[in-house]
């Protein structure tokens, strides 16, 4: 799947739900790899701030994001909106501190995009992939969160308030191509008592109860709702049938449970990648949902270290067998310390050391404990990128390779007997004069061992006369 944008700008003017400013918010396609960010162009040098889950300062009635002073709050309609029409890079410059509440849902979002259309970008979408089941439990409120392997994003909520109005409720999103039918124009909603408790905290100032589900959960007398009709601003407000202020009508029987669907699939977005799998939420809200995005992230960034994992089957033969590799470098026992290697490129070179108790130096390296010395990991890299520098020249018999420098070498994994580094070396750029730079990379299993960046030279060795 390639990444995408929009076809053009949208400008959209609203109230924000708690601080009842009116806001300006344009739209504005954005180039590749830019991801959703946002841009305050009402404070001095225009900050922005991206939509990272790193960046989340506040979950309270609504997921806000800071960076340095500048805060944008109530993101999480708007996100939905855009991963629900499959977008992933938007530029979004607004003139206050929160995002207008519209309706309540991501209805009015979704129509907008839907006029100017999306735009196909040439490079790849890069995602985050559940490959295992993944768990988060908030025990102090029973929130859970679960990401299992799929071949799509898909989502499904459950919610239970132990109320008698609103009951059990469900709901499920299987693909992203349903999201405009299915979820897009699901409101948020609020429950008596918490907008009784919101007014009082001097919240909601942007809410006029057109933008929002009231749910009824206590008796209440016909005095009380002509008190809370005058500061709503409302002539009359009375109880339906189902338990909800007459002020605005279902559009599905579980629209809240759909509305925290809606909700989830922002709160997602602040990973910063589209994912692949399936997000099961019981009793979600943004508090459990941003911890569990940072956990995503996590995962997002070991993923992605481990993407240019090369594949080992040990059943293929050798591109170059131990006697070809003897033949290629000029090292012998006990410091021949690449076995064999599996694949080479103009660009790359992967190479397979089996590591094992005889090796010699265990005798005197942690007697007891046995770890290979880093120092020695880094050689078995750098001899393997010596056999991707001696197959440029026609006679690597005639020449040596010698390491000019070796920089930002990390080491993140003890390698022990019984271990298979898989050895990777790569071209940093492109060969000048015999001289190579290559990043490499030492795994073992699903981990990164040790890395560095290298630099090297093939020299001719000089043959007496």
């Amino acid at each position: 799947m390639k990444q995408c944008t929009l076809n053009g700008p949208i400008t959209l003017n609203g109230v924000g739900l708690h601080t009842g400013k009116n806001v300006s918010m344009t739209l504005l396609p954005a180039p590749a790899n830019h991801g959703f960010k946002f841009k305050r162009i009402d404070l001095e040098d225009q900050p922005t701030i991206n939509a990272d889950v790193d960046l989340v300062v506040s979950t309270h009635r609504g997921t806000t994001i800071r960076s340095k002073e500048a805060t944008i709050s109530t993101i999480e309609h708007i996100l939905s909106a855009m991963t629900g029409m499959n977008l992933d890079n938007v530029l979004i410059e607004i003139n206050g501190p929160e995002v207008p509440i519209m309706d309540g849902s991501a209805k009015l979002f979704v129509e907008e995009i839907k006029k100017v259309g999306i735009l196909e970008q040439e490079n790849d979408r890069e995602y985050l992939e559940i490959e295992e089941p993944i768990s988060f439990t908030d025990e102090l409120t029973g929130t859970e969160l679960l990401a299992l392997p799929a071949d799509e994003f898909q989502v499904t909520t459950m919610i239970d308030f132990r109320s008698d109005v609103l009951g059990q409720q469900y709901a499920n999103l299987d693909r992203l191509a349903d999201y405009e039918k299915e979820i897009a124009n699901c409101r948020t909603f609020v429950f008596l008592h918490e907008l009784e408790s919101l007014l009082s905290q001097n919240l909601i100032k942007g809410g006029d109860l057109d933008n929002a589900i009231v749910i009824v959960d206590r008796v209440i007398s016909q005095p009380e709702l002509d008190a809370l009709a005058k500061k709503l601003n409302k002539p009359s407000i009375k109880v339906q049938n189902e338990g909800i202020l007459n002020t605005v009508n279902l559009r599905f029987s579980n629209e809240p449970a759909r509305h925290k669907l809606l909700d989830v699939v922002g709160d997602m977005a602040l990973v910063g990648k589209r994912i692949k799998g399936k997000i099961v939420a019981t009793k979600p809200g943004h508090t459990a949902n941003v911890q569990f995005a940072k956990v995503l992230k996590k995962l997002y960034k070991e993923q992605r270290k481990l993407r240019g994992k090369p594949k080992y089957d040990p059943n293929l033969p050798p591109v170059v067998d131990t006697m070809g590799i003897i033949k290629l470098l000029p090292h012998r026992f006990p410091f021949v310390l690449v076995d064999k290697v599996i694949e080479v490129t103009k660009d790359s070179v992967v190479g397979v050391k089996s590591v094992t108790f005889n090796e010699r130096y265990f005798q005197g390296h942690f007697p007891g404990n046995p770890v290979m010395p880093g120092v020695l990991q880094i050689e078995a890299l750098a001899q393997t990128g010596g056999v991707l520098a001696l197959k440029t020249v026609e006679d690597p018999e005639n020449w040596d390779t010698y390491f000019m420098k070796i920089e930002y070498a990390k080491f993140k994994q003890k390698v022990v007997p019984g271990d298979t580094l898989i050895l990777k070396m790569e071209l940093l750029s492109p060969v000048r004069r015999g001289i190579f730079h290559m990043q490499g990379t030492a795994y073992v299993g699903n981990r990164i061992a040790c890395e560095g960046e290298f630099l090297a030279q093939i020299i001719r060795r000089k043959i007496d006369e």
